[in-house]
């Protein structure tokens, strides 16, 4: 697969926890730790709706994208920030997930087959197939070409544009690597995770 940017998701509005991403996840603040974790040496940019606080936003030395499109949910975020990408493969992932790492984008990355123009993980649920898609490897033309008639469309659904796209659904375990942070209780969670060694298989 030709060279791999990361885009991490940090503009979200986490009214149910807010501040999320600036809260300590281990020994960082948790998009901090995102970032460490994923962008080992890629092109890497943030997709945000503001700055972060002084201290934390002087430590994401990477460049970051104010989205384009307001309350438009992640679709917003990632085709304002795919614009000013040029990698030619892009793996997203939602700064609140600070457990997965670069061998996942290269485990993922190593299931591509020609003609694919999405990896896009898939796991059982409670007996309901899930979709992760951001946590998914997507082709930043592509992504471009099919994302912006689902946007104009007044729609914002990532789902639709994952639909549009020749996406290959990549079968994973049920990891707590893919796990958000949404809710005070989902934050105790993760500093558990952390405390016990990271992620885990369950």
């Amino acid at each position: 697969m030709p060279e791999i940017g990361v885009l991490i998701l940090g503009g979200g509005e986490a009214t149910r926890l807010p501040g999320k991403l600036e809260l300590a996840a281990g020994d960082l603040p948790m998009i901090a730790r995102v970032l460490r974790n994923v962008s080992s040496g890629r092109e890497t940019f943030i997709s945000c709706k503001a700055t972060f606080a002084a201290g934390l936003d002087d430590a994401l030395a990477v460049p970051m994208v104010v989205d384009r499109w307001l309350r438009r949910g992640p679709l917003a975020g990632m085709m304002s920030t795919m614009a000013r990408m040029r990698s030619p493969w892009i793996f997203a992932v939602a700064g609140d997930a600070p457990l997965l790492d670069s061998g996942f984008v290269e485990w993922l990355a190593s299931r591509a087959e020609p003609g694919d123009e999405a990896l896009v993980p898939v796991r059982d649920r409670d007996g309901q197939r899930q979709l992760e898609p951001l946590a998914a490897l997507y082709d930043r033309l592509a992504f471009l070409r099919e994302g912006l008639p689902v946007l104009r469309s007044g729609r914002g659904m990532l789902g639709l544009v994952v639909d549009r796209l020749r996406a290959h659904l990549v079968a994973v375990d049920e990891l707590d690597a893919f796990a958000n942070v949404n809710t005070p209780h989902d934050y105790e969670g993760l500093r558990a995770r952390l405390e016990a060694g990271g992620r885990s298989t369950s």
